[in-house]
């Protein structure tokens, strides 16, 4: 009379489960590597930007103060503060000057990459602990660190 329907499960095959697991793999082995390398390329559009805005803001500090640079021991407190026409820093009425910079950026390259640091005073680098090389004379700002150390396109970071 009633035919009693059978009840079937139905399930993935082994052999499809092993497809679906080969497939996430080819993609994570390709998408892995892309993921990686954007963050180095990440780290060093950040280095060549954070050279830009210091050379920007010690090029406006120079116009502002007939053509005289902070030294380095002073770059900091003079980018990040009000200041006068002689360069120094207060609050006065005739302190109208900056601040150029909300914070002195962190270093993205070499030993020191990640943290903040110091600024040296020098002419070349030397690639000893980190840190942005400053030559007062002349206003130029570059990362201290050594010859050997490059992005992955080759160019030296000290070069930016």
């Amino acid at each position: 009379m009633f035919a009693i329907a059978r009840s079937r499960r139905s399930a993935f095959s082994l052999i499809e489960l092993v497809i679906v697991v080969v497939i996430i793999g080819i993609i994570a082995a390709i998408a892995i590597p892309r993921m990686s390398r954007g963050a180095t390329g990440a780290n060093e559009s950040t280095l060549a930007g954070n050279l830009a805005v210091l050379r920007k803001a010690i090029d406006l500090y120079g116009s502002e103060h007939n053509g005289e640079f902070p030294t380095a021991a002073d770059l900091a407190t003079k980018l990040t503060s009000k200041t006068d026409i002689d360069g120094t820093v207060g609050t006065g009425a005739t302190h109208i000057y900056g601040p150029y910079l909300r914070a002195i950026p962190v270093m993205n390259a070499g030993p020191a990459a990640g943290r903040n640091v110091t600024i040296t005073q020098g002419t070349s680098p030397d690639g000893s602990a980190g840190g942005w090389m400053y030559d007062k004379t002349t206003g130029q700002i570059w990362a201290n660190v050594a010859d050997s150390q490059t992005d992955t396109a080759g160019k030296k970071f000290n070069t930016y």
